[in-house]
């Protein structure tokens, strides 16, 4: 297994973080139906559609 041979300095080791907070935020689509915010590939959760039918019965 490889070892490093030098300690990482902080600030090397904060700027490598620093680009995971940069991530895309998750992408969001619009539901056919009601025009919620969902994300894609998933069946709404306020009317519970997808693809066009119903998938699971939601009380209201």
């Amino acid at each position: 297994m490889a070892v490093p041979k030098r300690k990482s300095s902080r600030s090397r080791t904060r700027r490598r973080r620093a680009h995971w907070m940069r991530a895309a935020p998750p992408a969001r689509a619009d539901c056919a139906r009601c025009h919620s915010a969902v994300r894609p590939h998933t069946v709404c959760g306020t009317c519970g559609h997808y693809a066009g039918r119903q998938v699971i019965e939601l009380p209201e």
